[in-house]
């Protein structure tokens, strides 16, 4: 009774310093003097610097925590607000999201100041004017890895020739068999880093039966757990055997969500 009672205390205190509106910066009117603006208009300013080196291009997902507000000071939206962070295709954002974004890197956390034009533009009921967004770049799920021209010295591999390395460690114990339905999350690359598909592009996990996928697929999935996340190396011949597009050895980040 009393570790129902702390969780319930400790619940309640998470939520009472979520707050429901989250106050504008004092510059939200206008960008102060040290923003940095570009040709298009843009401005923007580094509220804490990131921890990494690249920044995502217009074509990949990124995952964010955001709060916006209009130039009165009005929160008009707030992830941060929600709890949950939005992932999204860069490229199908309101313009000065995909120029800003594309400024960061992760970890970094940057206010930006975004004119009408590069906003929504006098959408019907969209937020009006100039936007001011705090925006942290959390990850870039669908970035090509530093590793993904050839398997690296810590990568495990198989008699096939299918080469591997655990991201993040499972929570299941089971392993699929060849005949399972599994459900899975995952992005796939070339060696030259651009990436072909992603499952992260919609937001929707993939489910498929394991067999009837790509060899490099049904032998690597076999070898994870639920929740573990794992990067494979897959060559030509265990993926499409050069009898169609995209050729050669393939890279792939699986997330094993479900074995059903």
């Amino acid at each position: 009774m009393r570790t129902v009672l702390l969780a319930l205390l400790l619940a309640a205190t998470v939520i009472a310093q979520t707050p429901s509106v989250i106050p504008p910066p004092p510059d939200v009117a206008a960008p102060p003097k040290d923003a940095t603006k570009t040709k298009s208009g843009l401005a923007t300013k580094v509220l804490q610097p990131g921890t990494a080196k690249d920044h995502p291009r217009a074509d990949e997902i990124v995952t964010v925590h955001y709060t916006g507000w209009t130039t009165d000071g009005k929160m008009f939206d707030s992830s941060v607000v929600r709890g949950t962070p939005s992932t999204f295709a860069l490229n199908r954002v309101i313009a000065g999201w995909t120029e800003g974004v594309q400024l960061m890197v992760a970890g970094e956390k940057r206010r930006l100041w975004v004119p009408e034009t590069l906003a929504y533009n006098k959408q019907p009921g969209r937020p009006a004017g100039m936007l001011v967004f705090d925006v942290e770049l959390i990850d870039m799920p669908t970035h090509a890895p530093a590793d993904v021209k050839a398997p690296p010295a810590n990568a495990k591999r198989t008699a096939s020739g299918l080469a591997y390395r655990v991201l993040k460690g499972g929570t299941g114990r089971a392993h699929a068999k060849a005949t399972d339905m599994v459900m899975v999350h995952y992005t796939g690359w070339t060696t030259d880093g651009k990436m072909f598909d992603s499952s992260l592009k919609t937001g929707q996990p993939l489910t498929f039966p394991l067999n009837g996928v790509i060899k490099g697929w049904t032998e690597g999935v076999q070898l994870m757990v639920e929740g573990e996340k794992t990067r494979f190396w897959i060559p030509e011949a265990l993926a499409y055997r050069g009898q169609r597009d995209p050729k050669g050895m393939l890279v792939f980040d699986v997330e094993l969500l479900k074995i059903e």
